[in-house]
């Protein structure tokens, strides 16, 4: 396994637990917010659940966005690694070889799509949690 492989895969793993530790703090946060403020929210509240919203909206088109364009370029590449195999037989790669690409290009997909919900999900975390503080 590549060294960028394995470092690749090691920072997915990373975000993925992050991000499993910050969406519940932030879920519980607002919640509680919601229940609290029941029918008739304050202004502050109101703030804040469209900021929740939003923040969806923009983290879910960020993510997909992301990863459409690494999907581009990852087919690309393996489009265009396959056209010199063709043009150079010898030179081709084992099975072994291709299956490593496609994982990795996999794992960039996913890496991509990841970043701006972890980037909001921890952000959300941090603040909430500060604010709770106050």
């Amino acid at each position: 396994m590549a060294l960028t492989h394995k470092r690749s895969t090691r920072s997915l793993i990373s975000k993925s637990a992050q991000l499993a530790l910050a969406v519940p703090q932030v879920v519980a946060h607002r919640t509680a917010r919601l229940a609290m403020a029941g029918a008739s929210p304050t202004a502050r509240d109101r703030k804040e659940f469209q900021r929740m919203a939003d923040e969806k909206t923009a983290a879910f088109a960020e993510s997909w966005m992301a990863m459409a364009a690494q999907a581009l370029r990852v087919n690309q590449a393996l489009g265009l690694s396959l056209m010199r195999s063709f043009r150079k037989p010898k030179a081709t790669m084992s099975a072994a070889e291709v299956a490593s690409r496609i994982q990795d290009a996999a794992l960039g997909v996913l890496a991509k799509g990841l970043a701006p919900v972890h980037r909001t999900a921890v952000a959300n975390a941090k603040r909430l949690s500060r604010a709770k503080r106050r």
